[in-house]
């Protein structure tokens, strides 16, 4: 019996994959339609807001509506609004306005797989789900499949645009034949989210009242969370958005397949180190964030510098960098917030957070209208500044709100 309730959390993982996996695999596609589709940078750098004007609601919205009524039918939602952002954006190559909904779409069902399907992943972690699972399996296995979503769905899709048939479509077909799968894998997975019991004449809370997400005015929240969550996509997208783009002029018809290659690195990376995270937050005394976050610092820098110089090596070391950083900072920032939430704003607060941490994501097109005024050397280094700026204020609010 210890073995199929072990199991539970493998049921509804396919769908948070599938969900994260539609919303990067496009990532890798960006020299694609700039080259193929003859697409400007402000179309393709439109394409990236769109999405993000599509997740952060998502994220928003889609965790309140999971507390109320249950991480199941939120989560199948998700999955069938990643498959017809698939579809329109597989038939819309040539349709910029179509390619933004497409966008869109693809960020709100990311969003749902962020806010709703990590928060259901977590519950499934714990008993009676789950009496198997360590103090850090809530955080570590929702980030993980999280990020094997995005990293390998970018891998896929990357290859398959670079050598495969129909790059503009093949990409896209595949991740509608994972989704169907994942949906079939959700027929047995349990429903975590029980109904409010309420006392005779008690009244439930009204869901304008869920929407609020009160927690976001708790202290560890504002001094820890708030400014660390942006730095986790922000750096993320230095690595597989802003190197490929700086090394573009040397690769030429490459510059997918290495676009592909660092997002891989980046990512996989970050796959790989979330497993340690428990212990680093062990050795550290609960300050794994801080360690995240230094090692974006150097991974910035490293950045900084290879902008000058264009080394494809030092290029994939900085991305290495910068996805050790975002695991170690994303599982932090998870486990920070599990530890603030209770479980009726379990999944809101997740979805503050998520928001937060992809407000980052704009960096990359905030640099790109920057870049007209300074070196992305220049941009970079102050990027590290800043960042450093950040990790101090992050230090003063772990050490005060410890107290």
């Amino acid at each position: 019996m210890r073995a199929a309730r072990a199991a539970f959390w493998l049921r509804a993982a396919p769908a948070v994959f599938v969900m994260a996996w539609g919303g990067n695999h496009f990532t890798p596609l960006l020299s694609l339609y700039r080259d193929v589709g003859h697409y400007s940078e402000l179309s393709v750098d439109l394409f990236l807001a769109t999405y993000v004007l599509g997740l952060i609601p998502g994220l928003l919205i889609s965790g309140p509506l999971s507390d109320r009524y249950g991480r199941k039918p939120l989560t199948v939602i998700g999955v069938l609004v990643g498959i017809a952002a698939s579809l329109i954006l597989a038939v819309s190559f040539r349709n910029e306005a179509l390619m933004c909904a497409g966008r869109m779409l693809a960020g709100a069902g990311v969003g749902i797989g962020m806010a709703v399907g990590t928060s259901w992943l977590k519950e499934l972690s714990m008993a009676p789900f789950d009496k198997t699972g360590d103090s850090t399996a809530g955080a570590r296995r929702p980030s993980l499949i999280l990020t094997l979503g995005f990293g390998l769905g970018a891998g896929a899709s990357g290859v398959l645009a670079q050598w495969g048939p129909w790059p503009t479509a093949t990409p896209y077909a595949l991740h509608v034949l994972l989704s169907l799968g994942a949906l079939a894998a959700l027929i047995k997975a349990p429903e975590t989210v029980r109904p409010e019991i309420l006392a005779p004449g008690e009244r439930p809370a009204s869901l304008r009242d869920d929407l609020r997400v009160p927690l976001v005015s708790h202290r560890r929240f504002r001094r820890v969370i708030l400014p660390a969550a942006p730095w986790i996509f922000a750096t993320a997208g230095v690595a597989y958005a802003v190197i490929p783009m700086l090394e573009g002029t040397r690769l030429g018809s490459m510059t997918l397949g290495y676009a592909t290659l660092l997002t891989v690195l980046t990512l996989g990376t970050g796959a790989l180190v979330q497993p340690f995270v428990a212990r680093i937050n062990r050795a550290t005394r609960g300050r794994a964030l801080l360690v995240g976050m230094a090692a974006m610092i150097i991974g910035l820098v490293v950045a900084a510098v290879n902008a000058h110089y264009l080394s494809l090596v030092a290029g994939a070391a900085a991305a290495i960098m910068l996805g050790a950083a975002y695991g170690i900072a994303l599982v932090s920032g998870l486990v920070e917030i599990q530890g603030i939430a209770t479980g009726r704003d379990l999944a809101g607060l997740t979805g503050v957070f998520y928001s937060l941490s992809y407000l980052g994501f704009l960096l990359p097109v905030a640099l790109a209208a920057l870049a007209t005024f300074a070196n992305y050397t220049v941009l970079l280094g102050i990027v590290a500044v800043v960042c450093i700026a950040s990790l101090t204020v992050v230090s003063t609010g772990l050490r005060r709100t410890s107290a």
